[in-house]
């Protein structure tokens, strides 16, 4: 069952091409601090594996998440805006609907590094945020590319 479409590509949109393996290894090593919108608190949800699986990997994990407190022993943030200090990257689990705003707030705040998620393609908003000067990785797993491309470990 599908709740909502994560695809958005507009008829006149050209593909987004995802950097070099070698330069999402090269992100991969030099990224600290991921903010993960959308982190679920719930066990079962991918979100929640995969940010776990990066923390094991000693990347410090940022949740954004309205009306969550704590998620993986952080602090939760309702938004971007709202983050202490800019992550290296933030990595998405929402639908493709709600990317150009999560774009809009990468813009606004200067962060250099946007991941979308599998199955998250919002070729308009990749391309936006390209010509802003963000590295954009769409319609990839992060962990599943951590463990793949070797991270960096603790």
């Amino acid at each position: 069952m599908v709740y909502y479409n994560r695809t958005f590509i507009p008829a006149d949109a050209m593909p987004h091409s995802n950097p070099s393996s070698e330069e999402i290894s090269r992100i991969l090593h030099e990224v600290h601090s991921i903010a993960v919108v959308g982190l679920s608190p719930n066990q079962s949800r991918p979100s929640f594996r995969v940010a776990q699986a990066l923390q094991g990997f000693g990347y410090r994990i940022i949740p954004v998440r309205p009306m969550v407190d704590e998620v993986l022993g952080e602090k939760a943030y309702p938004d971007l805006e709202s983050l202490p200090e800019l992550p290296d990257i933030v990595d998405v689990f929402r639908a493709a609907e709600f990317v150009p705003a999560i774009v809009d707030s990468c813009i606004r705040l200067g962060i250099k590094n946007l991941w979308l998620q599998d199955g998250i393609i919002n070729e308009e908003a990749a391309l936006r945020a390209q010509q802003a000067g963000i590295t954009v990785v769409m319609n990839r797993c992060m962990g599943r590319d951590a463990v793949q491309l070797g991270a960096r470990s603790r």
